[in-house]
Parts: structure tokens; sequence; C-alpha cells
């Protein structure tokens, strides 16, 4: 794997030729270590407000939240490309979605992330030098709750007709998110652009998880999520030895 950093077009290159591995990062230290770790891509996603900051959804998550957090990430991880969530309500419009776009690329962001087809947004953004992933299947900006969606035949046709939509509109990727396997792979292949999943099937040309969902740090995960450690146990253990040696006088 090369050290320089992605581009939209490096990435858009990597269709049907190497799978593109992806994680979400909040921040230094974590960034730092995924740089270290040669993850190739790293989405500052929206999570941020349910995983760090203990909301109850995305929607709570405002521009200023993405950008502080954006150059947090940037400082751990300035050799990587960084994509930035657009938050709930930022990108409803074109002129408005460009100013939030610009915010996070000048916090260190290289290109932004919006949920669902809004094909206008996209165009212009784009014809404005904003590099831009779509993302379509289970939108959580939107979305009442967090159920596998494309099951059926209308709503799987749905979901690959905005990935169509999205990707002929300039996106350079195009998130599925938990999905059928069989929809993903089949989106993957109707599209010029790689698809990255998340539940969405093996098939996809580059998969994403929310780093703490990987790292097992919190107490329930996904069901398409893989855990590679279980770091929550680990600063509990860590911390109970800490507190016995305080209270036991050995500190």
């Amino acid at each position: 794997m090369s050290t320089a950093k992605h581009t939209a077009a490096s990435l858009r290159a990597m269709k049907a030729v190497a799978r593109i591995p992806m994680l979400t990062a909040y921040t230094t230290p974590v960034a730092r270590a995924l740089e270290k770790a040669r993850v190739p891509v790293l989405l500052v996603g929206d999570t941020v407000g349910m995983v760090e900051m203990g909301f109850d959804s995305t929607r709570q998550v405002t521009l200023d939240h993405m950008c502080y957090h954006v150059g947090a990430v940037r400082r751990g991880a300035p050799a990587t490309h960084i994509i930035g969530d657009l938050p709930y309500e930022t990108d409803g419009d074109p002129e408005t979605a460009l100013r939030s776009a610009r915010a996070l690329i000048t916090a260190g962001a290289d290109s932004v992330k919006l949920e669902g087809p809004k094909l206008e947004v996209i165009r212009h953004l784009v014809a404005q030098g904003i590099d831009v992933v779509g993302h379509t299947g289970l939108t959580p900006q939107t979305s009442t709750n967090f159920k596998q969606v494309g099951r059926e035949a209308p709503d799987a046709q749905r979901i690959l007709d905005e990935a169509r939509a999205i990707a002929g509109a300039g996106a350079f990727l195009v998130v599925l998110e938990h999905i059928p396997a069989a929809l993903g792979e089949a989106v993957t292949r109707a599209i010029a652009v790689p698809t990255i999943g998340i539940g969405a099937g093996s098939g996809c040309d580059g998969q994403v998880l929310v780093i703490n969902d990987a790292m097992g740090l919190g107490e329930r995960w996904p069901p398409f999520s893989r855990q590679y450690a279980f770091m929550g146990q680990a600063i509990v253990d860590a911390a109970a030895t800490y507190v016995g040696q305080v209270t036991g006088g050995t500190y």
C-alpha cells in the first residue's frame, strides 16, 4: 500500500482493482494509531454523537461538533484521506451544503459525505470543487430505526436507483449501509464508482466500521460489526487495578 495520501481520484481508481479499508475516527490519538496501521481512509462520522458524546441519535450533532472532530483527526493523521460527514440539516439545499462542506474542508477534511439522493446538492458541491461521498441504504439521519433495509423488491430497487443517481451526480464513493449482501453486490456491479459497505456484504469494493464497534469499546454493537479487540473491558480492568493500588496504598 502506498504511503501517499489518497485523493478522490486515486480512491475512485481502486474500483474492481483493490479493496478499500476504512474506519471512523474522532480523536487525535486514535487517528494517529490508525495512520500508523496504514488505514487509507478515515471517516469522521456523525456517529460521534452516539458513540462518543452520548446523544440518542446523529441528529443532535452540529456542524461545530463535526469541525472540532475533523480537526482533531487531521492533527493525528496528516497523511491520510479524511472524509467529514455533513450533519443533519446542514445540506438541505446547495448553498447551505456548500457553506457546510467548506467549513469541514477548512477544518481538515479532504472530502465530505452526505446521506440520501440529494442530487442537486451533490452536483453543486462537485461543480465547486468539493469531493463528495454518497450514502444510501439505511440513512441514520432520517431513519426511525436501525433495521436492515432493502429486503423487499421495491425498496431494493429504490436503493439501486439511488446509488446509480448518486454516482451519476458526481460522488466518487457510495456508502451502502445495512442492506442484504446480494443487494450490496448488485449495486457494486451496477455503478462505476467504488461502494463502501457497512453491513452490506463482502461484495462491496470496500468496508467501513465504526472504530468503537471494531475495538469493542462499549457494551452493544451492530449485528453486522466485528470486534477485533475488547477495549471497553480492558479499560474497566485497568481502572480497577489503579483503584485497588491507590486505596491499598501501593501507588
